[in-house]
Protein backbone atom coordinates (compact mmCIF):
# COMPACT_ATOMS: atom_id res chain seq x y z
CA UNK A 1 0.00 0.00 0.00
CA UNK A 2 2.39 2.68 1.22
CA UNK A 3 6.15 2.60 1.39
CA UNK A 4 9.39 4.45 1.15
CA UNK A 5 10.09 6.68 -1.79
CA UNK A 6 13.06 5.08 -3.59
CA UNK A 7 16.01 7.41 -3.79
CA UNK A 8 14.68 10.17 -1.53
CA UNK A 9 16.82 8.98 1.36
CA UNK A 10 20.14 7.34 0.52
CA UNK A 11 20.53 3.89 2.13
CA UNK A 12 23.66 4.99 4.00
CA UNK A 13 21.69 7.90 5.54
CA UNK A 14 18.81 5.71 6.66
CA UNK A 15 19.80 5.81 10.33
CA UNK A 16 20.30 9.59 10.38
CA UNK A 17 17.18 10.58 8.43
CA UNK A 18 14.72 9.89 11.25
CA UNK A 19 16.66 11.80 13.93
CA UNK A 20 17.38 14.63 11.44
CA UNK A 21 13.73 15.31 10.60
CA UNK A 22 12.75 14.92 14.27
CA UNK A 23 15.40 17.48 15.31
CA UNK A 24 14.36 19.93 12.58
CA UNK A 25 10.72 19.68 13.68
CA UNK A 26 11.60 20.16 17.34
CA UNK A 27 13.81 23.16 16.52
CA UNK A 28 11.04 24.82 14.50
CA UNK A 29 8.59 24.03 17.30
CA UNK A 30 10.94 25.56 19.89
CA UNK A 31 11.41 28.73 17.80
CA UNK A 32 7.65 29.13 17.46
CA UNK A 33 7.19 28.60 21.21
CA UNK A 34 9.88 31.14 22.09
CA UNK A 35 8.34 33.67 19.70
CA UNK A 36 4.88 33.07 21.10
CA UNK A 37 6.17 33.46 24.65
CA UNK A 38 6.16 37.21 24.15
CA UNK A 39 2.37 36.99 24.05
CA UNK A 40 2.26 35.14 27.38
CA UNK A 41 1.81 31.55 26.13
CA UNK A 42 -0.64 29.65 28.26
CA UNK A 43 -0.03 26.37 30.05
CA UNK A 44 -2.23 24.47 27.59
CA UNK A 45 -0.10 25.65 24.67
CA UNK A 46 3.11 24.58 26.44
CA UNK A 47 1.64 21.16 27.21
CA UNK A 48 0.53 20.65 23.59
CA UNK A 49 3.94 21.84 22.32
CA UNK A 50 5.71 19.42 24.67
CA UNK A 51 3.52 16.54 23.57
CA UNK A 52 4.15 17.43 19.91
CA UNK A 53 7.92 17.47 20.52
CA UNK A 54 7.72 14.06 22.20
CA UNK A 55 5.59 12.78 19.32
CA UNK A 56 8.23 13.90 16.83
CA UNK A 57 10.78 11.75 18.63
CA UNK A 58 8.74 8.69 17.60
CA UNK A 59 9.98 9.36 14.06
CA UNK A 60 13.43 8.04 15.08
CA UNK A 61 12.42 4.37 15.58
CA UNK A 62 9.60 4.54 13.02
CA UNK A 63 11.53 5.88 10.03
CA UNK A 64 13.60 2.73 9.23
CA UNK A 65 10.44 0.58 9.54
CA UNK A 66 8.03 2.78 7.60
CA UNK A 67 7.93 0.47 4.56
CA UNK A 68 7.25 -2.67 6.64
CA UNK A 69 4.63 -0.95 8.85
CA UNK A 70 2.80 1.62 6.68
CA UNK A 71 -0.15 1.95 9.08
CA UNK A 72 2.19 3.02 11.87
CA UNK A 73 3.44 5.76 9.53
CA UNK A 74 -0.16 6.81 8.88
CA UNK A 75 -0.87 6.90 12.61
CA UNK A 76 2.26 8.94 13.30
CA UNK A 77 1.40 11.48 10.60
CA UNK A 78 -2.18 11.75 11.84
CA UNK A 79 -0.90 12.47 15.37
CA UNK A 80 1.51 15.07 14.00
CA UNK A 81 -1.34 16.82 12.16
CA UNK A 82 -3.44 16.73 15.33
CA UNK A 83 -0.66 18.51 17.22
CA UNK A 84 -0.25 21.03 14.38
CA UNK A 85 -4.00 21.73 14.34
CA UNK A 86 -4.14 22.20 18.11
CA UNK A 87 -1.11 24.52 18.22
CA UNK A 88 -2.29 26.56 15.22
CA UNK A 89 -5.67 27.00 16.95
CA UNK A 90 -3.96 28.21 20.14
CA UNK A 91 -1.49 30.53 18.42
CA UNK A 92 -1.03 31.43 14.72
CA UNK A 93 2.75 31.49 15.22
CA UNK A 94 2.69 27.70 15.06
CA UNK A 95 1.65 27.92 11.42
CA UNK A 96 5.41 27.83 10.71
CA UNK A 97 5.61 24.51 12.60
CA UNK A 98 2.93 23.10 10.30
CA UNK A 99 5.35 23.39 7.36
CA UNK A 100 7.44 20.50 8.80
CA UNK A 101 4.67 18.22 7.61
CA UNK A 102 5.64 18.76 3.94
CA UNK A 103 9.12 17.19 3.94
CA UNK A 104 8.02 14.49 6.38
CA UNK A 105 5.12 13.63 4.06
CA UNK A 106 7.51 13.20 1.13
CA UNK A 107 9.98 10.95 2.92
CA UNK A 108 7.50 8.97 5.00
CA UNK A 109 5.20 7.80 2.20
CA UNK A 110 5.48 6.63 -1.37
CA UNK A 111 5.03 9.31 -4.02
CA UNK A 112 1.40 8.48 -4.86
CA UNK A 113 0.40 8.62 -1.17
CA UNK A 114 2.55 11.60 -0.21
CA UNK A 115 0.25 13.84 -2.27
CA UNK A 116 -2.59 13.13 0.17
CA UNK A 117 -0.31 13.77 3.14
CA UNK A 118 0.88 17.08 1.65
CA UNK A 119 -2.73 18.13 0.97
CA UNK A 120 -3.70 17.31 4.56
CA UNK A 121 -0.70 19.30 5.83
CA UNK A 122 -1.91 22.35 3.90
CA UNK A 123 -5.63 22.02 4.69
CA UNK A 124 -5.76 20.88 8.34
CA UNK A 125 -4.06 23.98 9.90
CA UNK A 126 -6.21 26.34 7.81
CA UNK A 127 -9.42 24.57 8.84
CA UNK A 128 -8.38 24.47 12.47
CA UNK A 129 -7.49 28.14 12.49
CA UNK A 130 -10.63 29.12 10.59
CA UNK A 131 -13.00 27.15 12.82
CA UNK A 132 -11.50 27.33 16.28
CA UNK A 133 -8.64 29.83 16.07
CA UNK A 134 -8.61 33.43 17.22
CA UNK A 135 -8.64 36.16 14.61
CA UNK A 136 -5.08 37.37 15.18
CA UNK A 137 -2.54 38.57 12.59
CA UNK A 138 0.15 36.12 11.45
CA UNK A 139 3.77 37.31 11.82
CA UNK A 140 5.55 37.95 8.53
CA UNK A 141 8.37 35.49 9.23
CA UNK A 142 5.80 32.77 9.89
CA UNK A 143 4.26 33.42 6.49
CA UNK A 144 7.71 33.27 4.84
CA UNK A 145 8.64 30.03 6.55
CA UNK A 146 5.25 28.49 5.77
CA UNK A 147 5.48 29.32 2.05
CA UNK A 148 9.19 29.44 1.20
CA UNK A 149 10.14 26.39 3.28
CA UNK A 150 7.93 23.92 1.40
CA UNK A 151 8.90 25.52 -1.92
CA UNK A 152 12.62 25.08 -1.19
CA UNK A 153 12.12 21.50 -0.13
CA UNK A 154 10.02 20.78 -3.24
CA UNK A 155 12.80 22.24 -5.40
CA UNK A 156 15.40 20.10 -3.61
CA UNK A 157 13.19 17.02 -3.98
CA UNK A 158 12.73 17.58 -7.73
CA UNK A 159 16.47 18.15 -8.15
CA UNK A 160 17.29 14.97 -6.23
CA UNK A 161 14.85 12.99 -8.36
CA UNK A 162 16.38 14.41 -11.55
CA UNK A 163 19.88 13.55 -10.37
CA UNK A 164 18.74 10.04 -9.53
CA UNK A 165 17.13 9.69 -12.95
CA UNK A 166 20.29 10.92 -14.69
CA UNK A 167 22.43 8.46 -12.73
CA UNK A 168 20.01 5.66 -13.57
CA UNK A 169 20.10 6.56 -17.27
CA UNK A 170 23.90 6.70 -17.24
CA UNK A 171 24.06 3.32 -15.49
CA UNK A 172 21.59 1.90 -18.00
CA UNK A 173 23.63 3.19 -20.92
CA UNK A 174 26.78 1.71 -19.42
CA UNK A 175 25.02 -1.61 -18.85
CA UNK A 176 23.78 -1.60 -22.46
CA UNK A 177 27.31 -0.94 -23.70
CA UNK A 178 28.65 -3.82 -21.59
CA UNK A 179 25.83 -6.03 -22.87
CA UNK A 180 26.65 -5.21 -26.49
CA UNK A 181 30.31 -5.97 -25.85
CA UNK A 182 29.40 -9.25 -24.16
CA UNK A 183 27.12 -10.19 -27.06
CA UNK A 184 29.90 -9.51 -29.55
CA UNK A 185 32.33 -11.59 -27.51
CA UNK A 186 29.72 -14.31 -27.16
CA UNK A 187 29.17 -14.37 -30.91
CA UNK A 188 32.90 -14.75 -31.43
CA UNK A 189 33.11 -17.53 -28.86
CA UNK A 190 30.11 -19.28 -30.40
CA UNK A 191 31.76 -19.21 -33.82
CA UNK A 192 34.96 -20.52 -32.29
CA UNK A 193 33.09 -23.30 -30.51
CA UNK A 194 31.30 -24.26 -33.71
CA UNK A 195 34.62 -24.48 -35.51
CA UNK A 196 36.12 -26.57 -32.72
CA UNK A 197 33.05 -28.81 -32.62
CA UNK A 198 33.25 -29.30 -36.39
CA UNK A 199 36.94 -30.15 -36.15
CA UNK A 200 36.32 -32.49 -33.22
CA UNK A 201 33.54 -34.20 -35.17
CA UNK A 202 35.86 -34.73 -38.12
CA UNK A 203 38.58 -36.05 -35.81
CA UNK A 204 36.15 -38.43 -34.07
CA UNK A 205 34.88 -39.70 -37.41
CA UNK A 206 38.43 -40.34 -38.56
CA UNK A 207 39.17 -42.17 -35.34
CA UNK A 208 36.03 -44.24 -35.73
CA UNK A 209 36.92 -45.19 -39.29
CA UNK A 210 40.46 -46.06 -38.21
CA UNK A 211 39.15 -48.30 -35.43
CA UNK A 212 36.61 -49.96 -37.70
CA UNK A 213 39.21 -50.61 -40.39
CA UNK A 214 41.59 -52.00 -37.80
CA UNK A 215 38.90 -54.20 -36.25
CA UNK A 216 37.56 -55.48 -39.55
CA UNK A 217 39.75 -55.17 -42.64
CA UNK A 218 43.13 -55.37 -40.90
CA UNK A 219 42.17 -58.39 -38.82
CA UNK A 220 40.44 -60.06 -41.77
CA UNK A 221 43.41 -59.53 -44.06
CA UNK A 222 45.76 -60.82 -41.38
CA UNK A 223 43.63 -63.95 -41.10
CA UNK A 224 43.61 -64.39 -44.86
CA UNK A 225 47.40 -64.10 -45.04
CA UNK A 226 47.76 -66.62 -42.22
CA UNK A 227 45.44 -69.09 -43.90
CA UNK A 228 47.19 -68.70 -47.30
CA UNK A 229 50.55 -69.34 -45.66
CA UNK A 230 49.09 -72.41 -43.99
CA UNK A 231 47.66 -73.59 -47.34
CA UNK A 232 51.09 -73.27 -48.94
CA UNK A 233 52.53 -75.45 -46.21
CA UNK A 234 49.69 -77.99 -46.32
CA UNK A 235 50.83 -81.57 -46.82
CA UNK A 236 47.58 -82.77 -48.36
CA UNK A 237 44.96 -81.52 -50.76
CA UNK A 238 42.29 -81.85 -48.06
CA UNK A 239 44.22 -79.66 -45.64
CA UNK A 240 44.94 -77.12 -48.37
CA UNK A 241 41.26 -76.97 -49.33
CA UNK A 242 40.28 -76.45 -45.69
CA UNK A 243 42.58 -73.41 -45.42
CA UNK A 244 41.33 -72.01 -48.72
CA UNK A 245 37.76 -72.37 -47.48
CA UNK A 246 38.72 -70.33 -44.41
CA UNK A 247 40.26 -67.73 -46.73
CA UNK A 248 36.99 -67.50 -48.66
CA UNK A 249 35.00 -67.14 -45.43
CA UNK A 250 37.33 -64.47 -44.00
CA UNK A 251 37.30 -62.49 -47.24
CA UNK A 252 33.51 -62.55 -47.38
CA UNK A 253 33.19 -61.53 -43.70
CA UNK A 254 35.77 -58.76 -44.12
CA UNK A 255 33.93 -57.32 -47.12
CA UNK A 256 30.64 -57.32 -45.19
CA UNK A 257 32.24 -55.67 -42.13
CA UNK A 258 33.92 -53.04 -44.32
CA UNK A 259 30.57 -52.04 -45.76
CA UNK A 260 28.99 -51.92 -42.32
CA UNK A 261 31.89 -49.86 -40.94
CA UNK A 262 31.42 -47.25 -43.64
CA UNK A 263 27.70 -47.11 -42.81
CA UNK A 264 28.46 -47.01 -39.03
CA UNK A 265 26.26 -50.06 -38.41
CA UNK A 266 26.59 -52.77 -35.77
CA UNK A 267 28.92 -55.74 -36.43
CA UNK A 268 27.12 -58.43 -38.39
CA UNK A 269 27.27 -61.03 -35.56
CA UNK A 270 25.29 -58.62 -33.31
CA UNK A 271 22.63 -57.97 -35.93
CA UNK A 272 20.89 -61.30 -35.61
CA UNK A 273 22.30 -62.55 -32.29
CA UNK A 274 22.59 -61.43 -28.69
CA UNK A 275 25.98 -60.50 -27.30
CA UNK A 276 26.65 -63.84 -25.49
CA UNK A 277 25.89 -65.80 -28.67
CA UNK A 278 28.00 -63.40 -30.78
CA UNK A 279 31.00 -63.88 -28.45
CA UNK A 280 30.54 -67.64 -28.53
CA UNK A 281 30.53 -67.57 -32.35
CA UNK A 282 33.61 -65.33 -32.32
CA UNK A 283 35.42 -67.79 -30.05
CA UNK A 284 34.49 -70.69 -32.33
CA UNK A 285 35.68 -68.85 -35.42
CA UNK A 286 39.03 -67.97 -33.83
CA UNK A 287 39.45 -71.60 -32.80
CA UNK A 288 38.76 -72.75 -36.34
CA UNK A 289 41.13 -70.27 -37.96
CA UNK A 290 44.01 -70.38 -35.47
CA UNK A 291 43.80 -73.77 -33.79
CA UNK A 292 43.93 -72.08 -30.36
CA UNK A 293 41.45 -73.43 -27.83
CA UNK A 294 39.09 -70.53 -27.14
CA UNK A 295 36.21 -70.81 -24.66
CA UNK A 296 33.40 -68.30 -24.09
CA UNK A 297 31.27 -68.31 -20.95
CA UNK A 298 28.44 -66.08 -19.76
CA UNK A 299 27.28 -65.69 -16.15
CA UNK A 300 24.44 -63.70 -14.64
CA UNK A 301 21.18 -62.82 -16.34
CA UNK A 302 21.92 -61.53 -19.86
CA UNK A 303 19.98 -58.39 -20.83
CA UNK A 304 20.03 -56.50 -24.13
CA UNK A 305 22.25 -53.45 -23.67
CA UNK A 306 22.49 -50.20 -25.57
CA UNK A 307 23.89 -50.98 -29.02
CA UNK A 308 27.02 -48.90 -28.45
CA UNK A 309 27.79 -50.84 -25.26
CA UNK A 310 27.43 -54.22 -26.98
CA UNK A 311 29.51 -53.06 -29.95
CA UNK A 312 32.24 -51.89 -27.53
CA UNK A 313 32.33 -55.24 -25.70
CA UNK A 314 32.34 -57.21 -28.95
CA UNK A 315 35.11 -55.12 -30.54
CA UNK A 316 37.30 -55.30 -27.41
CA UNK A 317 36.89 -59.08 -27.29
CA UNK A 318 37.65 -59.27 -31.00
CA UNK A 319 40.82 -57.17 -30.61
CA UNK A 320 41.98 -59.04 -27.52
CA UNK A 321 41.55 -62.39 -29.28
CA UNK A 322 43.40 -61.10 -32.34
CA UNK A 323 46.30 -59.89 -30.19
CA UNK A 324 46.46 -63.20 -28.32
CA UNK A 325 46.37 -65.12 -31.59
CA UNK A 326 49.01 -63.04 -33.37
CA UNK A 327 51.45 -62.03 -30.63
CA UNK A 328 51.00 -64.12 -27.50
CA UNK A 329 51.41 -67.60 -29.00
CA UNK A 330 48.77 -68.76 -26.52
CA UNK A 331 47.43 -72.30 -26.39
CA UNK A 332 44.28 -71.40 -24.44
CA UNK A 333 42.14 -68.26 -24.35
CA UNK A 334 39.13 -67.76 -22.06
CA UNK A 335 36.43 -65.17 -22.73
CA UNK A 336 34.12 -64.41 -19.79
CA UNK A 337 31.04 -62.16 -19.91
CA UNK A 338 29.39 -61.35 -16.56
CA UNK A 339 26.13 -59.48 -15.92
CA UNK A 340 25.93 -58.14 -12.35
CA UNK A 341 22.92 -55.84 -12.53
CA UNK A 342 24.41 -52.35 -12.65
CA UNK A 343 27.56 -53.27 -14.60
CA UNK A 344 28.65 -55.79 -17.19
CA UNK A 345 32.16 -57.26 -17.10
CA UNK A 346 34.26 -58.69 -19.92
CA UNK A 347 37.46 -60.67 -19.25
CA UNK A 348 39.74 -62.09 -21.93
CA UNK A 349 42.66 -64.16 -20.55
CA UNK A 350 45.33 -66.14 -22.34
CA UNK A 351 48.29 -68.27 -21.29
CA UNK A 352 50.63 -66.75 -23.86
CA UNK A 353 54.02 -65.13 -23.66
CA UNK A 354 52.77 -61.92 -22.04
CA UNK A 355 54.63 -58.62 -22.09
CA UNK A 356 55.52 -55.61 -19.96
CA UNK A 357 52.59 -53.12 -20.02
CA UNK A 358 54.98 -50.34 -18.91
CA UNK A 359 57.16 -50.71 -21.99
CA UNK A 360 57.13 -47.71 -24.38
CA UNK A 361 55.45 -49.74 -27.09
CA UNK A 362 52.52 -50.78 -24.87
CA UNK A 363 52.28 -48.86 -21.64
CA UNK A 364 51.55 -45.49 -23.25
CA UNK A 365 48.94 -46.87 -25.59
CA UNK A 366 50.93 -46.25 -28.79
CA UNK A 367 50.06 -49.72 -30.05
CA UNK A 368 46.96 -49.03 -32.11
CA UNK A 369 45.07 -52.12 -30.92
CA UNK A 370 45.45 -51.23 -27.24
CA UNK A 371 44.77 -47.57 -27.95
CA UNK A 372 41.60 -48.44 -29.87
CA UNK A 373 40.33 -50.59 -27.00
CA UNK A 374 40.99 -47.85 -24.45
CA UNK A 375 39.29 -45.23 -26.61
CA UNK A 376 36.24 -47.39 -27.18
CA UNK A 377 35.80 -48.09 -23.49
CA UNK A 378 36.40 -44.47 -22.52
CA UNK A 379 33.75 -43.22 -24.95
CA UNK A 380 31.03 -45.18 -23.13
CA UNK A 381 32.19 -44.19 -19.61
CA UNK A 382 33.73 -47.60 -18.92
CA UNK A 383 36.87 -48.86 -17.21
CA UNK A 384 39.69 -50.65 -19.08
CA UNK A 385 42.41 -52.61 -17.25
CA UNK A 386 45.29 -54.49 -18.88
CA UNK A 387 47.26 -57.02 -16.82
CA UNK A 388 50.29 -58.80 -18.21
CA UNK A 389 53.86 -59.83 -17.45
CA UNK A 390 56.49 -61.62 -19.48
CA UNK A 391 55.82 -65.35 -19.39
CA UNK A 392 52.58 -65.02 -17.38
CA UNK A 393 50.00 -64.40 -20.08
CA UNK A 394 47.69 -61.43 -20.55
CA UNK A 395 44.31 -60.42 -19.10
CA UNK A 396 42.04 -57.71 -20.50
CA UNK A 397 39.33 -56.51 -18.13
CA UNK A 398 36.49 -54.18 -19.15
CA UNK A 399 33.71 -52.82 -16.97
CA UNK A 400 30.78 -50.92 -18.50
CA UNK A 401 27.49 -49.58 -17.09
CA UNK A 402 24.74 -52.11 -17.85
CA UNK A 403 22.25 -49.71 -19.46
CA UNK A 404 19.33 -51.67 -20.97
CA UNK A 405 18.55 -51.13 -24.63
CA UNK A 406 14.93 -50.11 -23.93
CA UNK A 407 15.80 -47.26 -21.54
Amino acid sequence: MMGVVPGVVHPHGERLAGPLFAVIGIVVLAVCTIWAAGDHVGAVTLVVAGLSAAWLLLLVPLFPRRAQHPWLAVGFFAGLLAGVAALTTLDTTYTAFASIGYPIAFVLFAARWSIFAVTATAVVPLLAKGIWGADTPTPAWVFVVSVVGPMLYAAWFVGAENDKRRRANAALAEANARLETALEENAGLQAQLLTQAREAGVHDERQRMAREIHDTLAQGLTGIVTQLQAADRASSAESRQRHLTQVHTLAKDSLTEARRAVQALRPEPLTDSRLPEALAELARRVTDTSGVAVTAETSGEPVPLLPELEVTLYRVAQEALANAEKHARASRIAVSLTYTGDVVLLDVRDDGAGFDPASPACGDGTGFGLQAMRQRVRRVAGMFVLESAPGEGTAVNVQLPAIPADR
